[in-house]
């Protein structure tokens, strides 16, 4: 465990020189603050707190915005290292290859969970400041959540490096993860839906089909539930669900688990 540590402190200090944590943490904060000073705005007397309407907004941003800086992140993670050089230097030290790939892993979540954390309690602290803590608690849950969601991307990422020689090539993996499952699956299933001509396409079938996207899957998390669901207009897909909270999350955990292992896997094979 020491040594995926040390591979994880070693990841997170170049991120910090690389300047990555600063530019991301500037980013999210920016538009967290933008999402929060206008999302806040028209909640006027109502009984819904600022805080949820700021969570519907901001895991809107989340769903575009996290994914992209995991993959930018991670794509480069392994062919990064063979490029500069450094790799057989690394596994000269006493490491296993999984374990590289684990240390790197977490010290690029460690990355991500804390630019996530400033930049959104930048929003959360300025909303607070201006309308109360009501809400609080969705607000906690959807920031846990998002780092979940960077954790798959991230994993995916690392798994694209895993199996290609260059950093370009993985790239454009990257890219193109990013496309199919924050833009060109919803599309599909809509069309899919639309093909059907208004016949109801039975419930495990639909709820499949959100499972095995991890956007849709926290989608459904953050905002299925509680006043969250009411503003977003997802209260109606979870009711018609028979997924829960519980099992959403550990889908979340089974697509950041099994890209893991297998990156650890292919880079173990991998000759050098």
């Amino acid at each position: 465990m020491s040594a995926i540590l040390t591979i994880a402190r070693r990841e997170l200090a170049e991120g910090i020189r690389n300047r990555w944590v600063v530019s991301m943490t500037v980013v999210m904060a920016a538009l967290a603050s933008v999402i929060a000073a206008l999302g806040s705005a028209p909640t006027g007397s109502t009984a819904t707190g600022a805080l949820d309407v700021v969570v519907v907004g901001l895991a809107s941003l989340t769903i575009f915005l996290v994914p992209l800086i995991a993959l930018l992140l991670s794509h480069d993670a392994i062919t990064r290292e063979a490029e500069r050089g450094t790799l057989l230097l690394l596994l000269s030290h006493p490491l296993s290859r999984p374990q590289v790939v684990a240390g790197k892993f977490l010290g690029q979540l460690a990355i991500l969970a804390l630019a996530t954390v400033i930049g959104f309690g930048f929003a959360a602290i300025f909303v607070i400041w201006r309308h109360g803590a009501e809400g609080w608690q969705a607000f906690a849950m959807m920031t846990a959540i998002s780092v979940l969601l960077g954790a798959v991307f991230l994993a995916l990422g690392t798994l694209a490096s895993a199996v290609v020689q260059e950093s370009s090539t993985a790239a454009g993996i990257a890219i193109g993860l990013w496309l199919l499952f924050v833009a060109l699956y919803d599309m599909a299933l809509l069309a899919a839906l639309v093909a059907r001509g208004g016949h109801a396409v039975p419930g495990w079938i639909m709820d499949l089909a959100l499972l095995l996207n991890p956007t849709d899957a926290y989608r459904l998390l953050t905002l299925g539930e509680g006043a969250s669901a009411m503003l977003s207009g997802m209260g109606g897909v979870y009711d018609n669900s028979q997924l829960t909270p519980g099992l959403l999350a550990a889908a979340l955990l089974l697509w950041c688990a099994l890209p893991l292992t297998l990156a650890m896997t292919a880079f173990s094979r991998r000759n050098l």
